[in-house]
């Protein structure tokens, strides 16, 4: 692929479908109303707005990617297919046990999510299996065909199928995937040992069920973009981006759903990794905060942080995913008073129908968007539309509402807004960084996202963050972060033993099996062989743990010399990560972990221009106010900052599709390739 070929990335937000188009190193970004209803409309809508903005064809779109909210709201609704659950005779509540755990410790009367499948669409088959795979109890075949007959009944369309301890010995669970699909041909069918095939009961069965009943609701939609894209005249691969931050293809996708959960915030943790990996930033905390929520993660020597351990809605999904903490704190949350008279803002946002006030499409309560064009950090001639009977002072007026149940002037009640949403976002900036033992000051913070950097300032400075990057895309960031990630595919199985007592070659065959898996997937994928790459990892813990730490494993051979380096890798890292750390310990091994990755040439962009200079750039004068004080700010357009320009707060920077805000005391500086480095004023 030549940088002369078009490249394009689609990400679906809550409010707005953003897509951006590289081509000879000029990036163009467009933004495009989300239609919740029908997304694929969405994409086609974008695709349509970026080609007459770029100046492409169809034809001319050579690689095509795709962040998807789909699976996620599925989850999020509960409007995942119906969905059947065969497990082993006796489990057959495994589901609905769970976890010990509480919602909500302090709450005795919260009640645990519904089940994905409920009791009567749960099923059992004699057969048993003891923790090393041997089997203790063959496998009833006859009774698998009865309960396929009692599923028939239920009109069901998927199946998860998750015996106990599958992960070590996956034969009887594919004999009754077999059958199943014999006896129900029309029914899709997941098996925890593909999906999952790892310990702990109650994660496999709930990651695996999620998989079985997300299934028909990705075929109809990917099935659908594909079709329409086609139609359209592209012939490039559709591709999707899943939550580990590796791009699949749509075949994948269809089989693989559980793996998108969480894929538009992962391809905006990727984009920050690349935009600040350019400035020379490698430990990053990311903020991607769009129109209905604020997505936060934590980038360490430049890789995003994975974790299999991540909860959406209700559900805790076992299959890696990069870590991501959301708040719903975005640019259309809701501000409202709470029957104790305390102002809160959101988790209720206007999305993107009716929208912010100032959207001019009917919204009535006031958001953290309207509370910013209320302080004056928006600009209301270039945001308020022109073609709807909106204006600055309806915008007033709902403030003046809010101020009056609170007490209070319209700008201390937008002030108040802000105030809240900073707080919000706050928190979830310390759960990924102060509550997991690291320190905010050795980070840089990267905002994106519609709304990221109007706060992102703020915040830093609140957390003493030194840095905050704004990418020159920052509104469209995810977008971007499709067209610089690689292939991925992310294999495991859990083999439970003493550490002392494994087997070396045992190791290495069982790394060896999952290498040919991806080999061939990437294969697949028509990634050649010398763009393949391959990262082994081992999850250990002390005997008698209920958590595992993750441990690089050595490249090459693995033999006695290789184990005892994980070993002392392990205690190295729980000291890192626990403060603590016994060598003495009896160590166990649980789980072998393959990604395979399957390297893409990231599109060179266009650097900025050093020609004019920053006082040039300077549009307007402007007040506005930060806390109690009104501030005369200089208003720049960032298009004509020059690389190289530096300036200082306080001032807004306004750009195509998203605004920074810096606080009185700090300055910034316009890199390169025009991302906006700004030094927050605290002491590093």
């Amino acid at each position: 692929m030549t940088d002369s070929e078009t490249r394009v990335g689609v990400d679906i937000g809550g409010t707005f479908t953003d897509v951006v188009a590289v081509r000879d190193g000029e990036v163009t970004v467009t933004k495009t109303p989300s239609t919740p209803a029908n997304p694929e409309r969405g994409v086609l809508n974008g695709l349509e707005a970026s080609e007459s903005a770029a100046g492409y064809g169809p034809a001319d779109v050579a690689f095509f990617s795709h962040g998807t909210t789909v699976a996620t709201n599925a989850v999020l609704e509960g409007t995942w297919a119906d969905t059947a659950l065969v497990t082993t005779e006796g489990f057959r509540d495994a589901l609905e046990i769970g976890r010990q755990d509480r919602p909500d410790i302090y709450d005795f009367t919260a009640e645990k999510a519904e089940p994905v499948v409920p009791r009567d669409r749960r099923f059992t088959v004699p057969e048993r299996l003891d923790e090393r795979g041997n089997v203790l109890r063959e496998l009833d075949e006859d009774a698998v065909r009865e309960v396929a007959a009692d599923i028939a009944a239920t009109d069901v369309n998927a199946v998860a199928v998750c015996l106990l301890f599958a992960f070590e010995n996956p034969n009887h669970e594919h004999r009754v995937t077999e059958i199943l699909r014999e006896e129900l041909p029309e029914a899709s069918v997941s098996q925890s040992s593909t999906v999952l095939p790892e310990i702990r009961e109650y994660e496999r069965s709930v990651t695996t069920s999620l998989n079985a009943a997300l299934k028909p609701v990705m075929d109809s939609y990917v099935g659908n973009l594909e079709r329409e894209v086609r139609d359209r005249g592209v012939d490039a691969a559709v591709k999707l981006m899943q939550s580990n931050g590796g791009l699949i293809d749509a075949d994948a996708a269809r089989e693989r759903p559980v793996n998108t959960l969480l894929s538009g915030p992962a391809g905006g943790v990727q984009g920050a990794t690349h935009v600040a990996g350019r400035a020379g930033y490698d430990d990053l905390i990311t903020m991607d905060m769009g129109g209905t929520s604020c997505d936060v993660s934590l980038v360490q020597d430049g890789e995003p942080v994975v974790s299999t351990d991540v909860a959406v809605g209700d559900y805790t999904v076992g299959v890696p995913m990069i870590d991501v903490h959301t708040v719903g704190s975005g640019g259309g949350s809701v501000a409202w008073v709470d029957a104790g008279g305390a102002l809160r803002v959101g988790p209720r946002s206007a999305g993107a129908d009716p929208g912010p006030i100032c959207y001019g499409r009917g919204g009535e309560r006031p958001t953290t968007t309207d509370a910013h064009l209320m302080l004056g950090r928006i600009d209301p001639e270039g945001f308020l539309p022109e073609d709807r009977d909106v204006g600055v002072e309806d915008v007033r007026a709902a403030f003046a509402d809010l101020g009056d149940e609170l007490g209070m002037g319209p700008e201390e009640a937008a002030q108040g807004v802000l105030d809240v949403a900073n707080a919000n976002m706050a928190r979830a900036l310390r759960v990924v960084s102060v509550e997991r033992g690291h320190d905010p000051r050795e980070f840089a913070l990267v905002a994106f996202g519609g709304a990221g950097p109007l706060h992102a300032p703020t915040l830093a400075a609140e957390l003493d963050v030194p840095t905050v990057l704004v990418p020159r895309t920052a509104g469209a960031l995810s977008a971007l972060g499709l067209l610089i990630s690689d292939v991925g595919y992310d294999y495991s199985q859990s083999m439970v033993r003493p550490f002392e007592a494994v087997d070396p070659a045992t190791v290495a065959t069982a790394f060896a099996e999952l290498r040919a898996e991806g080999d061939s997937e990437l294969a697949g994928e028509n990634v050649r062989p010398e763009r393949r790459e391959f990262e082994r990892v081992a999850d250990l813990r002390y005997a008698g743990q209920s958590f595992e730490v993750s441990v690089p494993v050595p490249e090459g051979e693995i033999d006695a010399e290789a184990l005892a380096a994980v070993e002392e890798r392990f205690h190295d890292r729980h000291e890192a990560r626990y403060g603590h750390a016994d060598p003495t310990e009896a160590v166990e091994l649980v789980t072998l972990r393959l990604h395979a990755r399957g390297v893409v040439d990231s599109p060179s962009t266009a650097a900025v221009g050093t020609d004019g200079s920053v006082a040039d750039a300077v549009a307007e004068r402007r007040e506005v106010r930060f806390g109690e004080e009104h501030y005369d700010a200089s208003i720049y357009d960032r298009d004509l900052l020059p690389a190289g320009g530096e300036f200082d707060g306080p001032a807004v920077v306004e750009g195509p599709e998203s605004t920074v805000v810096l606080r009185p005391g700090q300055s910034a500086e316009v890199a390169p390739d025009g991302t906006l480095v700004v030094d927050t004023g605290v002491e590093r």
